[in-house]
């Protein structure tokens, strides 16, 4: 009966499948475009902590989410001050809060991200997709929560490019969620600690990078943790689950 059929879903405007992306694409080109680095930089967090520190202190509850609003914007538009930003962080609300802020400005922003590169890219490689794309998708799917916390625990990858590369492999809205949640929260941690102690960093004039991550005492327990993460993988593989390719 045709008339009981049900009509196929209409397809999206070449707006709402693209426009999400192309606002995040012209945030970040805008920063760049007009230099606004140059109002959020290590000397003028210098030269305002003070007056950053007693606002905080005077409203500790909206100022909190004011911070956490700034960083998920921070890190949908995927501007390059995500560390100043998460030192500051810590600096004003401290290790504990300053780490909930963190992960939960990063998640929102992280999830703006990939809802949007979901939405205009996600379509098109399905539809282009060769064998090997296939089965990298069909693989990301079948161990998506093991692959997404490796990814988040250590960060090998920019953080921008684990928001994209699951929503072209369609891996579950709340898998990347929660595992963006969980996975974040030690390398957060890490960091916010260092800003916690940001008085002493200020003075110095520098501004750590990623690059302290490669210390022992850091890069250890992340890769246990992602070691650990891993461990759902090799056990389907050692059983030969299907979709492994092993029988």
């Amino acid at each position: 009966n045709r008339m009981s059929e049900t009509p196929p879903a209409p397809p999206k405007s070449v707006w709402k499948r693209f426009g999400p992306l192309a606002v995040l694409v012209a945030g970040l080109l805008a920063f760049w475009v007009f230099d606004l680095g140059r109002f959020v930089s290590f000397e003028g967090l210098r030269a305002h902590r003070e007056a950053l520190t007693d606002w905080v202190a005077a409203r500790p509850i909206s100022g909190g989410v004011v911070a956490a609003v700034g960083y998920a914007l921070v890190v949908a538009f995927s501007l390059p001050i995500a560390s100043l930003m998460t030192l500051v962080v810590g600096f004003l609300f401290g290790q504990i809060w300053g780490t909930v802020i963190v992960v939960a400005g990063a998640t929102v922003g992280a999830l703006a991200v990939f809802t949007a590169a979901r939405s205009a890219l996600g379509g098109g490689l399905r539809a282009r997709a060769g064998p090997f794309v296939r089965r990298l998708q069909a693989g990301f799917q079948a161990n998506a929560w093991s692959y997404m916390l490796i990814l988040r625990l250590v960060p090998l990858f920019p953080f921008w490019l684990v928001n994209i590369v699951p929503a072209m492999l369609q891996v579950p809205t709340r898998v990347f969620v929660l595992t963006t949640a969980i996975g974040i929260v030690p390398g957060s941690f890490v960091f916010v600690g260092l800003g916690n102690g940001l008085g002493h960093i200020l003075e110095a004039g520098e501004l750590p990078g990623l690059a302290v991550f490669a210390a022992p005492e850091v890069l250890m327990p992340l890769v246990l943790l992602a070691a650990l993460s891993a461990l759902p993988i090799l056990y389907k593989r050692w059983r030969g689950a299907p979709g492994t390719g092993e029988k």
